[in-house]
């Protein structure tokens, strides 16, 4: 196995998380390739995992905490830790030790960058970057958004643990419409996707003048903060869970399902 850091060569398969083989991934924009070419200056670390015959199979991508949606200071945060698990494609890479060298390499690399610390994202439930994981790599929880715990592995004694960004509301609605908000980051496909579905549905509902889509973008840090949300869904004042990303009828039925209520001002009926 071989850790390298990302070159222009392999950019391409980066961007859409080594899944050139799928329509989605098409479909979610180029939303990554420009908040990689954004951050790529900001202190973005990327390295990928090959076995041992030269396959391209992993990858781990991270960012200072200051430029994240996590709050702290002198640490890095781990974006996402994906080894590739589908039989499409590529095939699967999955259960071979793959993960665990990436972190590893990461954390050295880290250190070397004089980070205090390496913090992880991670899920209650068993899927995509699972806490219960991090936890057998030395790391340990130190906050919870529902089932989202935020982890870390100090390097330094004085070292202080990260935060969650706290909730600070919901996006504004317009009172004679369905409001779709989407609000995008542009690191994570899977979040681009929910995002251009929901565009796409706001666009072709049946109630499509009934609709406002406004897309937020949070590359900036000032834009997290205001509500503490970096990426997220929501239809009018209800938020959509985005992992993984919703289909486009489901979407479009949420949207129409709202608009339905809104009372025509000539008519005063819901058509």
């Amino acid at each position: 196995m071989k850790i390298v850091d990302l070159d222009e060569h392999y950019l391409s398969l980066y961007l859409v998380c080594l899944e050139d083989w799928s329509d989605e991934s098409k479909e979610a924009g180029r939303h990554k390739e420009i908040w990689y070419h954004r951050m790529k200056d900001k202190g973005l670390r990327v390295k990928l995992a090959f076995d041992d015959h030269g396959a391209l199979g992993g990858m781990i991508q991270y960012i200072p905490i200051e430029c994240s949606f996590v709050g702290g200071s002198d640490l890095y945060v781990i974006n996402c830790i994906w080894v590739h698990g589908h039989s499409q494609g590529r095939g699967s890479f999955q259960h071979r030790g793959m993960g665990t060298a990436l972190l590893e390499a990461a954390e050295v690399d880290a250190r070397s960058l004089g980070a205090k610390g390496l913090v992880a994202w991670g899920l209650l439930i068993p899927v995509f970057m699972r806490a219960s994981w991090f936890k057998k790599h030395g790391y340990r929880k130190v906050d919870r958004q529902g089932i989202r715990v935020l982890l870390w592995k100090p390097f330094a004694s004085d070292a202080i643990p990260p935060q969650w960004l706290p909730s600070k509301g919901k996006p504004s609605l317009d009172p004679n419409k369905v409001t779709v908000t989407a609000f995008c980051n542009g690191w994570c496909p899977a979040q681009n996707l929910a995002l251009e579905r929901a565009k796409r549905a706001s666009a072709e509902s049946q109630f499509a003048d009934k609709v406002v889509f406004r897309e937020i973008d949070t590359f900036d840090r000032a834009d997290i903060l205001r509500l503490g949300i970096a990426d997220a869904l929501f239809v009018n004042n209800k938020e959509v869970r985005t992992g993984p990303p919703p289909s486009y009828e489901k979407i479009r039925k949420l949207i129409d399902k709202q608009a339905k209520k809104i009372r025509s001002p000539i008519t005063g009926d819901g058509t």
